[in-house]
């Protein structure tokens, strides 16, 4: 019976000992070698603290995970003077990797992408539970497929306060992405720069909330709802669509090809957004490929938006072969043609929109996006009328 005893104790000890949560600490890098060296030793609520400075990129972090109580905190030590990464490649690459926080960096001049999170391949485990804060990512590529942040395989996810600038791919891309949140960023296209895009859902990326962001000069689609992937990169399988159950909400749009457009997307809600003198269009509906997998881009909503235009916007919604531009839903948006009368020309009736009566438009709105319009009907449209949502995370 004494054995026994002994060995019940022995595996309770075991058990205690293995379960013990290692003491969290705080370590500062000054310079390059030391951030390479700290990085490989993060354990779960671990803070790094990145001093001020010039850093080389190519930082590589596979397989880290902190925990929901103790993430793993990677940012600045110093908010207003964060570190500043260039070189070759990109900045950091974290593969499948969840519970970590990034914030506070300075991203400038990579010819690949900036930033790039993924599952390291394995798509049916994506990273996960992970924070960008109060980054700015400066000139990636600047041509081509180069993103500023790349996202593949990412779960519950938020991007916060973060400034994009000059890129050739996207902003943001995403492949195979589900239940993020992206707020409070801003998204600004320079020349010289491809910038296809500010942000990407594509691949079987489904339930995101991007809102209160700005948009201005962002490419040729500041927003592309969908995309087209091929079919060997979806996450976690091919469906049916390229993006699915997006939310569109409460962001200021200046100039841009176009501000939005669903490509092969399954539905998707465009809602409370102030949309100022797009260059070509108010928004398209495409289907980026042939492969009869993909039901017909269809049953995208466009309500209370606030839409100033002008001469540029000929075609309204510039709409593909292969669509369904007949499921679409347009509601109670606020119209305004800045030198003319002309009325949108939509897909389907409108229900409850309305044009509003001369406005002048201060210059401050092409820098901002924001509107002091009085008009009563505005009470519920556009991004000024905007309640911020909860995250998908």
């Amino acid at each position: 019976m004494r054995r026994h005893k002994q060995a019940l104790y022995l595996i309770l000890a075991t058990i205690l000992t293995t379960f013990v949560p290692l003491e969290a600490k705080e370590v500062l890098a000054n310079n390059s070698p030391q951030l390479r060296s700290a990085i490989r030793k993060l354990q779960p609520g671990d803070t790094l603290l990145i001093a001020p400075g010039d850093y080389a990129g190519g930082i590589y972090l596979a397989d880290t995970s902190g925990t929901k109580d103790a993430p793993i905190t990677i940012r600045g030590a110093e908010p207003d003077n964060p570190p500043l990464f260039s070189g070759d490649g990109q900045a950091f690459h974290l593969a499948d990797c969840s519970h970590i926080i990034l914030s506070n960096l300075k991203v400038k001049g990579f010819p690949s992408n900036g930033i790039n999170i993924d599952d390291g391949g394995s798509f049916e485990t994506p990273a996960h539970h992970i924070t960008l804060e109060n980054i700015t990512i400066l000139e990636t590529g600047p041509k081509g497929n180069h993103d500023a942040l790349k996202m593949s395989g990412v779960d519950r996810f938020t991007v916060r306060r973060c400034h994009f600038e000059a890129w050739g791919g996207s902003g943001i891309d995403m492949v195979g992405c589900h239940h993020g949140l992206v707020e409070d960023c801003a998204f600004v296209g320079r020349k010289g720069f491809s910038q296809s895009n500010a942000v990407q859902l594509k691949g079987g990326t489904r339930h995101i909330l991007v809102q209160t962001s700005l948009f201005k000069n962002a490419g040729q689609r500041a927003i592309n709802l969908g995309g087209s992937t091929g079919l060997q990169f979806f996450r976690p399988k091919v469906g049916d669509y390229e993006a699915k159950d997006i939310t569109i909400a409460g962001n200021r749009f200046i100039g841009g090809i176009t501000p939005l457009a669903w490509a092969t997307a399954d539905g998707g809600d465009v809602r409370q957004n102030t949309i100022i003198l797009p260059e070509k269009w108010i928004l398209r509906i495409l289907q980026e490929t042939a492969d009869p997998k993909f039901k017909p881009c269809h049953d995208g909503i466009f309500e209370n938006n606030l839409i100033i235009y002008d001469s540029k916007v000929q075609v309204f919604v510039n709409i593909g072969p292969r669509t369904a531009p007949q499921t679409f839903k347009f509601r109670r948006n606020a119209w305004h043609n800045l030198d003319g009368q002309r009325k949108p020309s939509l897909p389907t009736p409108e229900t409850g929109g309305f044009h509003l009566p001369e406005i002048r438009l201060h210059p401050d709105a092409l820098t901002t996006g924001k509107l002091s319009l009085k008009d009563k009907r505005l009470k519920t449209i556009g991004a000024d009328a905007y309640t911020r949502q909860g995250g998908r995370g």
